[in-house]
């Protein structure tokens, strides 16, 4: 029932505040008026992002985190690599494609995190995150073309910034970025602790004086001994497999659904825009992304993540069992 009285308090606050508004009682110092559909909001002037974030902010506050930033530079590559490849198929203005691509490229530069306010967890599978990215990067384009914040004629969140897609395929295409990226720290650590157990292998065989006596499978009663560097070597072993099963579960994030919109039929997508983006967004990243074989069934299909969170599981199943 909690979030029936949270949505009814927003709505009353909120056609509160447009009343308010109506009858001159707010001061409209540092502020602008966004409309919607729904109405009309008071938007910070200082603010990039815009009416569609502020909502979400009301309608979802969760959990009180921030988007990872990883989350948010896998945003702005997508868009960025998005604007290119409309710009080449004709379906945004160069000028204002460049526009786009240069307010990604101060995102991914550190400026704008506090911009993205929406709660990471929320209903609406991403809609909210991915307005949030479209909204800040087309009032920044607004500004970069010489133009007011919240002047959309100029540069519009969804007719331009999110031209060609749909939530359904750009927000699972940032998280299989954002975890390849993330994965690639874990593996260094892995890697680093693989290293570490064979260095102690050697170390203990060296020294035979310590003898650990191992217990037996299923009576857990002391069995017979071996060398603790044999014991070591074991764990080495067995985290070199799990490197493995993390590296197959990794490529599987490098398959992505950007160009298929909503259920992966390219609906609304240019022909162009659909070839090119995903070649585009690996040039710009360097990294191997490639488009789904078939568009739909990367849509429609989440079993990669499975695939990849059983492979951490059983990462951290490995070293609790050491540890």
């Amino acid at each position: 029932m909690w979030i029936y009285k949270l949505v009814f308090e927003n709505i009353i606050a909120h056609r509160y505040n447009i009343w308010q508004h109506e009858k001159g009682a707010i001061d409209m110092a540092g502020n602008r008026v966004e409309k919607d559909l729904v109405g009309a909001r008071v938007v910070p002037e200082d603010a990039y992002y815009g009416i569609h974030s502020l909502r979400a902010q009301e309608n979802f506050p969760i959990t009180g985190h921030k988007l990872h930033p990883q989350m948010i530079e896998s945003l702005a590559h997508v868009k960025k690599a998005c604007a290119e490849a409309n710009r080449q198929a004709g379906a945004v203005p160069e000028t204002v494609a460049r526009a786009i691509e240069q307010a990604c490229d101060e995102i991914l530069e550190g400026r704008f995190r506090d911009q993205f306010i929406v709660d990471p967890v929320q209903g609406g599978a991403g809609t909210s995150t991915n307005m949030n990215a479209n909204e800040v990067i087309a009032i920044r384009a607004i500004e970069i073309l010489g133009g007011t914040k919240g002047d959309y004629t100029l540069v519009n969140p969804n007719d331009h910034v999110n031209r060609g897609q749909s939530t359904n395929d750009v927000y699972p295409s940032c998280g299989r970025m954002t975890a390849y990226v993330l994965m690639g720290n874990l593996l260094k650590a892995l890697d680093g602790l693989i290293a570490a157990f064979h260095k102690k292998a050697e170390e203990f065989d060296a020294d035979r004086s310590t003898l650990p006596v191992n217990r037996s499978a299923h009576q857990r009663q002391d069995a017979v001994p071996m060398r603790l560097g044999q014991e070591f070597q074991a764990y080495a072993r067995v985290m070199e497999r799990e490197k493995g099963r993390l590296l197959r579960a990794r490529d599987e994030m490098l398959a992505l659904n950007l160009g298929g919109t909503a259920i992966g039929t390219r609906l609304n997508a240019h022909p162009v825009f659909v070839e090119r983006v995903v070649p585009i967004l690996a040039e710009q990243t360097g990294i191997p992304f490639v488009k789904c074989e078939d568009l739909i069934d990367g849509t429609q299909n989440a079993d990669a993540y499975p695939a990849l969170s059983g492979a951490l599981n059983t990462v951290r199943s490995a070293k609790d069992f050491f540890f």
